[in-house]
């Protein structure tokens, strides 16, 4: 079974300014019917922010978006259509419009947890875990049996490293969530990795129990040896899964990873392009192409593929990265600039980034930029040395799978 979170979009009740806490999108229509295009030139707020509702529940997004903008153009302190439009443009994947709406329904009802839950959203949703942290942990901290928030942010501690305060997250869920193999995996890890030992066992054990075998149980147990850099027994978990459903996603990319990390390049490669065309969509397959190709020093077949990852998310760091490393090989000076700079762009804390710009200026003739980039590097490696050493020891393969999750 996969663990599918509840409804995460909350929408305004009135256009009187309150607000309704226990109403997800998609599941209960407005008293309107009709867009504000039937109400006449003397619009009434209060009906077209319920036509604005009704069309948002039933996927109609312009009508939506008109329809409370036309309200905030007669009361622009209305927080529940701030925070509509939020929605509106989380479901465009527009999340810097998305996010700016929100924290101005946040600035008008501060009170109201469900603004803050999709702010969270909002950037769980762009893989930007550490800004997701905040929101989640001040709804959880107002909401403490709220199961969705308490699990988005358990993810969010196990995708930042932080395995003590995802086990301590997530355990209370157990009651709830421990038929669900999903949730069993990141306990057991999180619990293994901050050396909480019951815990680890006790999750370790149900996760066999629910599993009883079937092809996600080996996906999931081949995932934990695979974390734990047993390679061998993680293959035979992935190929048992892959024998009994040939169609489960994500079996072949952690297979590809499995691979890629026992330097297997070429059966890496078949098996990120079998999951590629189980999942043409997934990033995480050309990325890691990508990798491998560079590895195996294709460098056209690596530009291809981390081209196609970014295609499909504009904000993989280490497709950026790779993406300039294989222009620097070539001596594509300009075009490596222009990729390491998308990367800096999105993670200016990071060393490696920081050193290829400084390579990459120094070979264009731009030394003393180069120069600054290298001791830009170094300064920031002294400034995190524990805390890079950490996640070198204790760092975890990518899991998309767990992000799928999320409805």
């Amino acid at each position: 079974m996969r663990f599918v979170f509840m409804s995460c979009i909350l929408v305004g009740a009135l256009a009187s300014g309150t607000w309704s806490q226990n109403s997800p999108a998609g599941t209960r229509a407005g008293a309107a019917s009709g867009g504000a295009s039937s109400l006449g030139t003397a619009i009434d707020p209060a009906q077209v922010f319920v036509a604005g509702q009704t069309a948002l529940n039933q996927g109609r997004l312009d009508e939506a978006e008109r329809d409370f903008r036309q309200v905030l153009a007669a009361n622009p302190q209305l927080a529940g259509a701030y925070a509509n439009l939020g929605v509106v443009y989380m479901r465009r994947k527009q999340w810097q419009k998305a996010l700016d709406m929100l924290r101005k329904a946040e600035q008008l009802m501060p009170e109201v947890p469900g603004i803050r839950l999709n702010i969270g959203l909002a950037y769980y949703r762009q893989n930007d875990f550490l800004k997701a942290i905040p929101p989640f942990e001040s709804v959880v901290h107002d909401q403490p049996e709220a199961q969705q928030p308490r699990h988005l942010l358990g993810l969010c501690y196990f995708f930042t490293q932080r395995w003590a305060d995802a086990a301590h997250t997530l355990e209370p869920l157990w009651a709830q969530e421990s038929g669900h193999l999903s949730y069993l995996y990141v306990l057991a890890i999180s619990a293994h990795r901050a050396g909480i030992k019951e815990l680890d066992e006790r999750a370790t054990v149900q996760l066999v129990k629910a599993g009883d075998g079937s092809p996600e149980y080996h996906l999931f147990m081949g995932k934990a040896h695979l974390n734990l850099e047993q390679y061998d027994m993680a293959l035979a978990d992935f190929e048992a899964a892959a024998e009994a459903n040939p169609k489960l996603t994500f079996v072949h990319f952690n297979m590809g990873l499995a691979y890629l990390k026992k330097q297997e390049y070429e059966r890496a490669r078949d098996e990120f392009l079998k999951d590629a065309a189980l999942e043409p969509e997934l990033p995480f397959n050309y990325e890691e192409l990508g990798d491998v190709y560079s590895l195996m020093q294709q460098d056209t077949n690596a530009e291809k593929s981390y081209r196609e990852a970014l295609h499909r998310d504009p904000r993989m760091v280490d497709a950026y990265v790779g993406l300039a490393k294989a222009y620097q090989r070539q001596q594509k000076y300009p075009q490596a600039l222009i990729a390491i700079d998308s990367a800096v762009k999105l993670d200016p804390r990071r060393t490696d980034i920081h050193y290829v710009k400084g390579q990459v200026l120094i070979h264009l003739g731009r030394k003393e930029e180069g120069k600054k980039e290298l001791e830009t590097s170094i300064r920031i490696d002294n400034e995190r040395r524990k805390e890079r050493q950490q996640q070198v020891e204790s760092g975890i393969v990518p899991s998309p799978e767990l992000l799928q999750d999320v409805q």
